[in-house]
């Protein structure tokens, strides 16, 4: 038997045990009768090359959570602006922030040479986030998204999805998948990566032969990095600038699609501009307009193509503004 054949059996006898134990003392499973249970064991079989066994022995003892649907129904992203950025813009999350800069200064400074993304957005993602690994999320990863797959009927499909690639992820990473915990709608560790996104996107920046982003923050830097990478950030490129608007019509130039931009110069003929007097933008750059509500009234921000990268994380435009806006703060540019 060769070392690395060796090696991974090894590594697979936490997950092994723990079927084994499954199968000895089996617990109920909350959605083993749910009408469309069969149908999702069918999916994951033919997508991730599963086994029935293997997904009874990896749901066994799952649980319904059935104030994750409330929290689904009360998202944070409800709240205005100016409300909403006070979860993240506050001190304490900038000064833990700066610590963690400078823990892991090296690391960032590879990740942005290497893929192009300032170091500011990856920090700010990872405020956002986890407050730096603060918070990591407390709910077993598998019972949030069955939940989710068997109880919020808009987004069955996708999370049943993800559940499939929590289960197939777990057991090709060698731990048993009710040891997994994370965020309400099932992301996991330092950068809130779902599961199906671990394989396509996380990469092992610590070089130890394993991805972790539950553990080593070095290999959540990387992942994060390469995610935006992979999704067309634009190296060199600005995010947004705050605006100003002189018009009496907004609904004119608030963009509805962030991937269709306008050029400058006709969103300028409406009333739009930096508020920086300072800022030039060239005519022809390819922009969007965005508004967010602060307490004396509406706010602007000019969005380039790397803000509608950050949205791809997260659809929120409040939650792309508050990550660019702690970035900065964090990095002091």
């Amino acid at each position: 038997m060769s070392i690395q054949n060796l090696y991974n059996k090894v590594k697979r006898l936490p997950f092994i045990l723990a079927t084994i134990s499954l199968t000895s003392f089996c617990q109920a499973n909350d959605f083993k009768d749910h009408p469309s249970y069969n149908q999702f064991k069918q999916k994951a079989m033919q997508s991730y090359g599963l086994t029935e066994s293997q997904i009874d022995w990896a749901m066994d003892g799952s649980k319904n959570l059935p104030n994750i649907i409330n929290i689904m129904n009360r998202p944070g992203e409800s709240k205005p602006w100016f409300q909403y950025k006070t979860n993240f813009l506050a001190s304490s999350t900038i000064q833990r922030g700066m610590r963690f800069r400078d823990q892991y200064a090296d690391t960032l400074n590879r990740a942005e040479q290497q893929f192009g993304v300032p170091q500011s957005v990856i920090l700010g993602i990872l405020g956002v986030e986890t407050g730096y690994g603060a918070n990591k999320g407390s709910f077993v990863t598998r019972d949030a998204l069955a939940t989710l797959g068997f109880g919020y009927e808009r987004r069955a499909e996708y999370f049943q999805d993800e559940l499939a690639a929590l289960i197939a992820w777990s057991y090709k990473d060698g731990v048993p998948t009710n040891s997994i915990v994370g965020s309400y709608a099932g992301a996991i560790g330092y950068p809130q990566f779902m599961p199906s996104n671990i394989p396509k996107y996380g990469v092992d920046y610590d070089g130890n032969g394993h991805v972790d982003l539950r553990n080593s923050a070095v290999d959540a830097i990387g992942s994060i990095a390469n995610y935006l990478a992979q999704h067309g950030w634009q190296r060199d490129q600005p995010i947004a600038f705050a605006a100003r608007y002189t018009g009496n019509n907004p609904d004119a130039i608030i963009s509805q699609d962030l991937t269709q931009p306008t050029p400058y110069g006709v969103l300028k003929s409406q009333g739009i501009s930096p508020l920086n007097p300072l800022v030039k933008i060239d005519d022809l750059d390819m922009v969007n307009v965005i508004q967010l509500q602060e307490s004396t009234g509406p706010i602007y921000y000019i969005t380039y193509p790397n803000f509608q990268v950050i949205t791809t994380y997260n659809r929120s435009r409040m939650y792309a503004t508050a990550l660019w806006l702690l970035g900065t703060e964090v990095t002091g540019n």
